[in-house]
C-alpha cells in the first residue's frame, strides 16, 4: 500500500480529480470528515490528511511514500525528497504586493511581511534592495493596512483578495503548482508501486494543465 500525504482544500480537491481520471476514485468525503487516515485497500492507497506545510516532512521521515505540496513550500524550506512530477495544479504566483502608488527604492529598508522569509530574503537581496522581514502564519494582507509593513510577499491565486484589501501586485517571484514528492527510501522499497502510480497521474494530466515530469530514480 502507498501511503500519501496531502491537505485539506483546493490541493485535495485538484488531486481527487487527477485520481479519479487516473482509475483510483479515493477522494469520497476525505475534504468534509474529520478523519485523518483513509485506506482504499482495493486501490492500495493510504491518504494522510496534514497541513499543507507538514507534507514534506510527513514524506521525507516516512510518514507516507509521497505527497502533493505546493512548490512555494519546496522552495522556502530544503528537503532530502525526491521530486518526479508537477502535477500541473493549484497554480497562483507567488508575489509582491504593496499599496497602490508605493514603490521599492534600493536606497531605503523595506520592511515585508511575509510567510516565507527565505525566499523574500533571497528575492530583495538579488535586488539590491535591504530588507527587514516580519514573520507572520496568517492575514498577510492585513500588514501594510495597519502599519507593520511597507509591502507583503504572498501566494496569489486570482488577485481578488489583494484587490480587497486594496493592494496591487508589484511583482512576481515564482509561478506555483503542487508537486508529487517522494521519500528516498520508499523509493527503492516500492519502486514498482510508486512508477505505476507516477506513470497513472502522468497520463491524465491535460496538455494545458500539466507541468513538467522530473527523472523517477531507478
Amino acid at each position: 500500500m502507498i501511503t500519501i500525504a496531502v491537505s485539506r482544500g483546493r490541493i485535495f480537491d485538484e488531486v481527487a480529480v487527477l485520481l479519479k481520471k487516473a482509475g483510483l476514485p479515493v477522494g469520497g468525503t476525505c475534504n468534509e470528515s474529520r478523519k485523518l487516515i483513509f485506506e482504499y485497500p482495493k486501490y492500495g492507497i493510504k491518504i494522510l490528511i496534514v497541513r499543507p506545510t507538514d507534507v514534506p516532512a510527513y514524506v521525507e521521515y516516512g510518514a507516507a511514500d509521497c505527497g502533493v505540496v505546493g512548490k512555494d513550500t519546496l522552495i522556502e524550506e530544503k528537503y532530502d525528497l525526491y521530486e518526479p512530477l508537477d502535477l500541473g495544479i493549484a497554480r497562483c504566483k507567488l508575489v509582491v504586493a504593496g499599496p497602490k502608488g508605493y514603490s521599492l527604492d534600493s536606497s531605503k529598508v523595506v520592511r515585508v511581511a511575509t510567510k516565507y522569509p527565505r525566499i523574500t530574503g533571497e528575492h530583495f537581496a538579488k535586488k539590491g534592495i535591504t530588507a527587514e522581514i516580519v514573520k507572520l502564519y496568517g492575514s498577510v494582507e492585513l500588514a501594510p493596512l495597519v502599519g507593520l509593513s511597507d509591502v507583503i510577499v504572498d501566494l496569489s491565486a486570482t488577485g481578488e483578495t489583494l484587490v480587497k484589501n486594496n493592494l496591487v501586485e508589484m511583482e512576481t517571484i515564482a509561478d506555483i503548482t503542487a508537486r508529487l514528492v517522494v521519500n528516498r527510501i520508499s523509493m527503492k522499497i516500492k519502486t514498482a508501486e510508486i512508477r505505476e502510480f507516477v506513470d497513472k497521474l502522468s497520463d491524465v494530466r491535460t496538455p494545458g494543465n500539466s507541468g513538467k515530469r522530473g527523472k523517477v530514480p531507478a
